[in-house]
């Protein structure tokens, strides 16, 4: 998993302080000013999500404005999970 946050440029993992994700930790990418990839780490299970800010700088401690789920429990040897995030990605 490891080797996919940082193929994908996403930041180190912190604590979720908007309760959003339930506390938990997440990262994230950039898609735009306003939209964001999200991982939110659960013990050793990951979710993907998409979400849109007013900025970079509200992510994990503002409510997003948008929140929708992508992919639950994300593996990355399973090719659905992989084409799901390059959606986004590219």
């Amino acid at each position: 998993m490891e080797n996919v946050l940082r193929y994908y440029e996403f930041t180190d993992f912190f604590k979720d302080t908007s309760g959003a994700f339930s506390n938990n930790e997440i990262c994230y990418t950039i898609l735009n000013e306003e939209h964001f990839l999200i991982f939110e780490k659960v013990e050793e299970q990951y979710n993907l999500y998409v979400s849109k800010y007013k900025s970079e700088k509200e992510v994990g401690k503002q409510v997003p404005l948008i929140l929708e789920i992508v992919v639950t429990n994300y593996d990355k040897s399973l090719p659905e999970h992989r084409i799901a995030l390059r959606q986004y990605l590219g």
